[in-house]
């Protein structure tokens, strides 16, 4: 019995070399736009900050033109870092937006700041918050959501009444227990920090506990896709990704770059060993490589839905690759 395994996309607005914000940001609605075609179920922004080549530092204000300029796809926050932010506030601007595009909002809430400390402070004037105020954060957003808010003395408008389903993103152990204990859909970051993959999902499968939210355990998986028509194109193209994942390792912002032929005179040994060990949830090649790949991790994990990053220079190359993802997922049987 074959069964439609959903699948859904992670953008950054990355912002290529030699180009600006405003150009990631028409890319992004025109990958949105292309992956209604394509059956894609949802596209979430992420939100970073004090990262010059990374576009989405205000997700919700992205959400907003990326939902206003589709039909169908669920456009969400992957995620919301909440120590950057007040529940009330985050609680009003989902509020205004679901309003805006009923039925179509998620939002996806991290605990890390996505930024370093000083800008977090920056952020926050000068007050940090940390993880161990998360599980508050989560409660006060429920809370506003909620319509038995209505006599509490703050309220949060348009939000409250509002069904938008909240996903608790993580890398670490520590999302998975929250995640199993209030009941609520997991999203894992395994595209960047695969090292407690298997040992979070399998955590929260085995502890999850039933709520009004959520009957059943479901687990998304954030994963590296690139395909092309040839593993050797794919390949190619696939040392965009690894220029942009060698700033991470350098601790430094490198916009996207065009792909080269050999990746030996841009990175050491051991930042190539890094890189493939934070990349190990990574698939690249043609069509039939990542259908194999990508039903062998469904096989393995048991996850509910494949989040795809696709992070290539070339747009035209870039929309092929989701659009051959969107094949493979779809030949892939599931019972």
């Amino acid at each position: 019995m074959k069964n439609a395994f959903p699948y859904s996309i992670l953008d950054l607005a990355l912002i290529r070399e030699g180009s600006d914000a405003q150009d990631a940001y028409v890319r992004s609605l025109d990958l949105a736009r292309h992956a209604e075609a394509w059956g894609y179920k949802r596209l979430w922004l992420a939100e970073h900050h004090n990262m010059p080549y990374v576009g989405s530092s205000a997700p919700t204000v992205l959400m907003g033109y990326i939902a206003g300029g589709t039909k169908s796809i669920r456009v969400g926050s992957g995620g919301i870092m909440m120590p950057n932010h007040s529940a009330l506030m985050v609680a009003e601007e989902i509020g205004t937006l679901e309003t805006l595009y009923p039925g179509r909002i998620d939002l996806g809430l991290g605990r890390a700041p996505g930024t370093d400390q000083r800008t977090a402070s920056a952020l926050r004037r000068g007050r940090i918050e940390t993880v161990n105020d998360f599980p508050q954060d989560l409660e006060d957003l429920q809370r506003y959501f909620s319509p038995d808010n209505s006599r509490s003395d703050v309220r949060a408008f348009p939000a409250e009444g509002h069904e938008v389903p909240i996903y608790i993103l993580g890398s670490s152990m520590s999302s998975a227990i929250l995640a199993a204990e209030r009941g609520l859909p997991y999203v894992f970051a395994s595209h960047f920090a695969p090292a407690y993959f298997m040992q979070a999902v399998k955590y929260y499968q085995d502890h999850f506990k039933p709520s009004e939210y959520l009957r059943e355990p479901f687990v998304m998986a954030c994963v590296n896709v690139i395909a092309a028509d040839t593993d050797e194109e794919a390949n190619f193209l696939a040392t965009s990704f690894y220029q942009m994942a060698l700033g991470i390792i350098r601790q430094k912002s490198y916009p996207l770059r065009p792909p080269v032929k050999e990746m030996s005179d841009i990175w050491s040994e051991g930042e190539a060993a890094a890189i493939q060990n934070m990349m190990a949830v990574t698939f690249v090649g043609t069509k039939d490589t990542v259908r194999d790949g990508l039903a062998g991790l469904i096989r393995h994990t048991g996850i509910n839905e494949v989040m795809i990053t696709s992070n290539l220079y070339d747009h035209a190359a870039r929309l092929r690759s989701f659009e051959l993802a969107a094949e493979a997922i779809g030949e892939i049987a599931v019972g």
